[in-house]
């Protein structure tokens, strides 16, 4: 198996709808050069039916990043493992952890848990058709469900099937009853359920659910494989500048708010067509306890949407929070 991904696995950002794109994903790899990165879920029926090269294309720079898909059917999530196969992911996961309304009326995500034979048939399928490692995330369980017994069923049918890892958000999703905002935040965490499936299965278990400091995560490794953030990367990505030395143990000086600025710049000029704020949105809390911050976001989330606005948004809100570090005529690149 690749090195890379096994080592990633250690340190993931989750699958995030609407937010871990491309662009999102480029700007992560700025600050962490180990982490395993996830795109968005992708549906199965999407992929078979849609641009392909817009729902999976992606940077090599991004590498290690694992595609995740939805969907049900055993057939579909094959062909649709086939196609995802060709852009050369690290590795294919399949969603069994969503508990959005659209998720459960497509019969993927969370609402999957109650059938694990039909997941197994999934991930079976998907298997056969890739070499490239076949992973799930899921939650510890949903509704009324007895998340010893069924939580413990369902793994083994993964590990059965032939998935080489498990992450786990450490939540039940309730499907009838909360809203998908609710089902992160309202379920009690539940990390020793985690720990105790980790100790009695034969492939790694990533931990999900809750952790927003690397502090967090170190005292979930000492009894994980890996430990996954999601919401709280994303606002303060920042908090990846220090995952090489903390997680990943390299004697490396984090990156500089102003290399990664230097970064997105010029991978917004390489990509003229995009517009600005694609990309910018993505960049809100590098600033965060910045002075000058609120101005920071205000140029990337403002200014940025202004029609013709281009790389130099992002020189401008530099000069927000470092004036003295940078000017923005050395910042601009060109195409």
């Amino acid at each position: 198996m690749n090195d890379a991904l096994t080592r990633g696995r250690r340190f993931s950002v989750a699958p995030m709808m609407d937010w871990s794109d491309r662009h999102c994903r480029y700007l992560h790899r700025q600050l962490t050069r180990h982490a395993l990165l996830f795109t968005e879920m992708v549906t199965s029926a999407a992929i078979m039916h849609g641009d392909a090269e817009r729902l999976l294309g992606f940077d090599p720079l991004e590498q290690p990043v694992a595609v995740q898909l939805g969907g049900s059917d055993p057939g579909e999530l094959a062909r649709a493992t086939t196609i995802a196969d060709r852009f050369g992911y690290a590795e294919i996961n399949l969603n069994v952890g969503c508990p959005s309304d659209r998720v459960q009326s497509g019969r993927f995500g969370a609402c999957l848990m109650a059938e694990p034979d039909l997941v197994a048939d999934c991930v079976r399928a998907m298997r056969s058709a890739t070499d490239r490692p076949v992973t799930v995330k899921c939650r510890i369980g949903i509704d009324d469900q007895d998340t010893e017994e069924s939580l413990d069923r369902f793994a083994d049918a993964m590990v059965d099937a032939g998935v080489v890892a498990l992450y786990v958000h450490a939540r039940k999703a309730w499907l009838n009853g909360l809203s998908p905002k609710e089902n992160r935040t309202i379920p009690p965490l539940d990390y020793d359920r985690v720990h105790r499936l980790r100790a009695r299965l034969p492939v790694p278990v990533m931990i999900n659910g809750g952790i927003e400091t690397l502090s967090d995560a170190e005292v979930e490794l000492e009894q994980m494989d890996g430990v996954m953030l999601g919401r709280a990367a994303y606002h303060d990505p920042m908090l990846l500048a220090h995952v090489d030395a903390r997680i990943f143990g390299e004697d490396v000086p984090p990156v500089t708010l102003e290399t990664v600025m230097h970064a997105m710049a010029d991978y917004a000029a390489r990509h003229p067509a995009l517009r600005i704020n694609q990309v910018t949105r993505h960049m809100l809390g590098l600033a965060n306890g910045l002075p000058g911050a609120r101005h920071f976001r205000q140029i990337l989330s403002v200014e940025a949407c202004r029609p013709g606005a281009g790389p130099e948004v992002i020189a401008m809100a530099l000069d927000a929070v470092r004036p003295q570090s940078v000017s923005s005529s050395e910042l601009l690149v060109t195409a």
